[in-house]
């Protein structure tokens, strides 16, 4: 067992937490999966949740009209989160007595600087993709032939639910020491007076904007061995996920890494067990404070992506109506 592994362990005894086992991991990601749940063929996944009914039960949640957006800025400038900057230049030329500007948006969104939806083509482990597709045989040069996003081209709308973290502990952020457990998500949502429902996207915000402020930009620490050493959700999240029959999932930190099992992926392992829509690197401080505001924590969550044939995902600007 590493030395991080045991004080992590050490650490969950400590603060009272179940320890986890690797194995304990892999029947969340494996005997609880989703596949073939929609059938051999299907290429939607949790999605196929968010019935007709669902979404009018969501439009039926806006009430004062107010809107916030879950997006951060289109990452233009480098820096230590953000090695490989997003590419925007305009142009400007005369027309009559007038004139006309246009641009030009370059981006590589996956990463933690970029707001953005994960296709179910994104991840995979040792079984493989959704539904155990063979990335070496889907993925091509041009795109994935398997779970691209084009299959979410009518956009994700639904009722989203957000449970404030920070709020819960009365903390400022996250912290590496005290990563996010299955079970306190559902302790914040008793708190809060709110259920998670089948087709809900789940919004879970864990205070990133505030340790950005406070610490090294999020996402950029690493262990003495080098690995990613970053505050997020612990893997029994999924536990939460699944039980609760989620569609999406919108946060502003990920997974908590490195985790303690030499597991490829945790908590993005819903991608491809569940078929789970993930939205990755919201900025959510905004919409926390319009909850407490509106004295509630349900609302109409809406994500339309871009439609690109064999696309991994798409950058998204997430909207959350009241």
């Amino acid at each position: 067992m590493a030395h991080d592994e045991r004080d992590d362990e050490q650490g969950e005894r400590d603060a009272g937490q179940r320890v986890w086992r690797r194995e304990d991991v892999l029947d969340l990601l494996h005997r609880r999966s989703n596949w073939h749940r929609w059938g051999e063929d299907d290429q939607v996944g949790t999605v196929n949740l968010i019935t007709d009914r669902k979404r009018a039960e969501a439009a039926a949640l806006v009430r004062t009209g107010r809107a916030v957006s879950l997006s951060r800025p289109f990452p233009t400038r480098p820096g230590a989160g953000n090695p490989r900057p997003a590419a925007h230049y305009t142009t400007r030329a005369p027309r009559g007595t007038g004139g006309i500007a246009g641009d030009y948006y370059g981006i590589e969104y996956h990463g933690t600087a970029s707001t953005h939806v994960d296709a179910l083509c994104h991840v995979w482990d040792e079984r493989g993709m959704w539904q155990g597709r063979d990335p070496a045989a889907e993925l091509t040069s041009r795109g994935s032939r398997w779970g691209s996003i084009d299959h979410w081209r009518h956009g994700i709308v639904t009722r989203g639910v957000l449970l404030d973290v920070p709020a819960f502990r009365g903390e400022p952020y996250v912290t590496h020491e005290r990563p996010v457990h299955g079970d306190e998500l559902e302790a914040v949502a008793h708190a809060q007076g709110v259920d998670v429902t089948a087709g809900d996207a789940l919004v879970v915000y864990s205070g990133r904007d505030r340790w950005d402020r406070e610490n090294p930009a999020w996402g950029t620490g690493r262990t003495a061995a080098g690995e990613k050493r970053r505050p997020g959700l612990h893997a029994s999240c999924l536990g939460f996920l699944r039980d609760n029959d989620c569609a999406a999932l919108a946060w502003d930190m990920l997974d908590h890494a490195p985790n303690d099992w030499g597991i490829p992926w945790t908590v993005h392992g819903a991608i491809f067990a569940y078929g789970l829509a993930v939205v990755d690197n919201c900025e959510l401080a905004p919409l926390a404070a319009a909850c407490a505001a509106e004295g509630r924590y349900a609302f109409m969550f809406m994500l339309a992506p871009l439609v690109v044939e064999g696309g991994t995902g798409s950058p998204a600007n997430p909207l959350a109506l009241f």
